[in-house]
C-alpha cells in the first residue's frame, strides 16, 4: 500500500507541474526534484527528474512547434551541451548529503533569483551561449535551472509560444546529453530509467493541460505557489540533508 502511495503521489506530483510550467513557462521541473528527493533519494531523483523532464519539455515543444525559435536553441546547446557532460561527470561522483543540501540551496538561490532578476539584458549570441553553458552545468547538478535562464529567453523578446517552446526545447538538448553521460556514468539505472518513463504520460498530460489554459489565466498566481513550494523545500532539504 505505501509503494502504491508514492507512486500516485509522484505520478500526480508530475502531472501538476508540468501543467504549470506549460502556463508559467517555468518551475515544473525545480518544484518536482524535492518530491523526487523525499521519495528516491537525492542522485536517483535527478536521474528520474531528467527522464521526467525530456518528456515534459519534448511535449511542449511539440505542442508549440510551429513557434520554436531554432537558430536560438542552436546557439544555446552550443553552450548547454559540454557544459552539461561536464556537469553531469562532477553529479555523478558528489556525495550524497553534500548533494542533498546542494540541491536545498540552489531551491532557495532560485526563489531569490526570481525576486530581484526578474528581467535580463538582451545578450548577443556570445552571450546567450554562455547562459547555455552556466544552465547545462547547473542542470546536470539539481535537474532543472529553467526559473534562472527565464528572463535571458524572454529578454530576446520571446513571448507566450515561443518562449515556452524556445525554452524547452533547449531544455531537451541538455536533458539528451546528461542522460548520455548519465547511462555511461552508471547513475542512469534500468529501474531509475523506468521510473522516468512510466511518469512520461504523466508529464506530456501536464503540459498538454497547460497548454490549453495558457490563455486563460494569469501566469503570476502559477509563480507565487512555485516560489512558496521552493522556499519550503529548500529549506527542508539543506538543513536535514535529505
Amino acid at each position: 500500500m505505501d509503494t502504491v502511495l508514492l507512486v500516485l503521489v509522484m505520478v500526480a506530483a508530475t502531472f501538476a507541474t508540468a501543467a504549470l510550467s506549460a502556463v508559467a513557462g517555468f518551475g515544473g521541473g525545480v518544484l518536482l526534484l524535492p518530491v523526487f528527493v523525499a521519495v528516491l533519494g537525492a542522485r536517483d531523483a535527478v536521474a528520474v527528474l531528467t527522464v521526467a523532464q525530456l518528456a515534459s519539455n519534448g511535449s511542449r515543444v511539440w505542442f508549440n512547434r510551429t513557434e520554436v525559435d531554432r537558430r536560438l536553441v542552436g546557439i544555446f546547446a552550443a553552450g548547454a551541451v559540454p557544459a552539461a557532460a561536464a556537469g553531469s561527470l562532477l553529479f555523478a561522483t558528489t556525495p550524497l548529503p553534500a548533494l542533498t543540501r546542494f540541491i536545498g540551496v540552489f531551491l532557495l538561490v532560485m526563489v531569490v533569483w526570481r525576486r530581484f532578476k526578474r528581467h535580463a539584458a538582451r545578450l548577443d549570441d556570445r552571450g546567450f551561449a554562455a547562459v547555455g553553458a552556466a544552465s547545462g552545468f547547473g542542470s546536470a547538478l539539481v535537474g532543472s535551472v529553467g526559473p534562472m535562464v527565464a528572463p535571458f529567453f524572454l529578454a530576446r523578446g520571446l513571448l507566450r509560444g515561443a518562449y515556452i517552446g524556445t525554452e524547452a526545447a533547449s531544455a531537451v538538448v541538455m536533458h539528451l546529453t546528461k542522460l548520455v553521460v548519465f547511462g555511461a556514468a552508471a547513475v542512469l539505472t534500468a529501474t531509475s530509467a523506468g521510473i522516468g518513463l512510466a511518469l512520461a504520460p504523466a508529464s506530456a498530460a501536464g503540459a498538454w493541460a497547460g497548454k490549453k489554459i495558457v490563455d486563460r489565466l494569469p501566469a503570476h498566481a502559477f509563480v507565487l505557489v512555485v516560489e512558496a513550494g521552493l522556499t519550503a523545500s529548500g529549506l527542508l532539504l539543506a538543513i536535514t540533508g535529505g
